[in-house]
């Protein structure tokens, strides 16, 4: 029976002091109600807040890091994006100076009639020396056509199919071409050897040959045209007892870095037997 008489106190009591509120309210006068009230409430509305300041910071602070991880990897979408363009940009850059050096060349030797192709295969050996373009017999290319880049010789056709073509390079140890030296006019016979060079062979002994000579093509024996260029003699030698000297020579062109060659097509060489 307590219980039910305890709560009718209290409610009596809020219904009072309600009362009393308006009372004051109506009144104008201070209340005084309402000043106890906010002297007890405001402390513990300032303990509130400073609790839930460090809480909100950090949801703020996990938001933030959210939006800073979408801008970085927004950021980081277009510097790749960038980096791209910029490799394509170099990539034809490259590409254009190529050609912009075989057209320099082509119209240097306006009696070549010159075709483009690009190196899709090497050589995996040691051994052979030879790649692989792109361009065949539909092209109009035969066995035996000379290759050359605007820097000189890099050998012949030696086998053809439909759209491709095998180019055996001077340093393969079978390649062999009649050269001469340009500043004596002496004339020998350049050949490849193991190892990726060149030597220069059947030079007399009377001759004098230099380090530094520039070594082209004579033209005789008809497998390459008059005046390309082979390269450079690098090593002199010589023995007295022999009745001729010899010379190693630097290739003019690297075949290793190159990606495009041009074929001369209106040069027929000799008939070469069949491989």
């Amino acid at each position: 029976m307590k219980a039910p008489r305890q709560w009718s106190i209290i409610i009596i009591l809020v219904l009072l002091l309600i009362l009393a509120w308006l009372v004051f309210d109506s009144l104008g006068a201070q209340n005084p109600l309402r000043d106890g009230l906010s002297q007890v409430i405001s402390p513990l509305q300032l303990v509130t807040k400073r609790a839930w300041e460090p809480i909100s910071g950090l949801f703020a602070g996990v938001g933030r890091v959210s939006e800073l991880r979408r801008e970085n990897e927004s950021l980081r979408a277009e510097v790749a994006e960038l980096r791209t363009q910029v490799i394509l940009l170099h990539e034809a850059q490259i590409e254009n100076e190529d050609l912009r050096r075989q057209l320099d060349f082509k119209s240097a030797v306006p009696n070549y009639q010159l075709l483009s192709a690009e190196i899709i295969g090497h050589d995996p050996g040691n051994y052979l020396q030879y790649f692989t373009i792109d361009r065949g017999a539909d092209d109009g290319l035969r066995r035996g056509m000379p290759v050359l880049t605007e820097a000189g010789l890099l050998g012949r056709i030696s086998k053809v199919s439909k759209n491709a073509a095998q180019v055996m390079l001077l340093t393969d140890p079978s390649s062999s071409v009649s050269a001469f030296i340009q500043r004596s006019r002496t004339t020998g016979l350049v050949q490849g050897y193991l190892g990726h060079g060149l030597v220069m062979r059947y030079i007399p002994q009377s001759e004098t040959v230099v380090v530094g000579d520039v070594v082209l093509t004579s033209g005789l024996g008809g497998s390459f045209p008059k005046r390309l260029v082979i390269g450079q003699i690098t090593e002199v030698h010589r023995d007295d007892v022999e009745m001729f000297q010899s010379a190693t020579i630097a290739p003019s062109v690297d075949p290793h870095s190159l990606e495009s060659v041009m074929v001369l097509l209106n040069f027929d060489p000799f008939e070469l037997p069949e491989e």
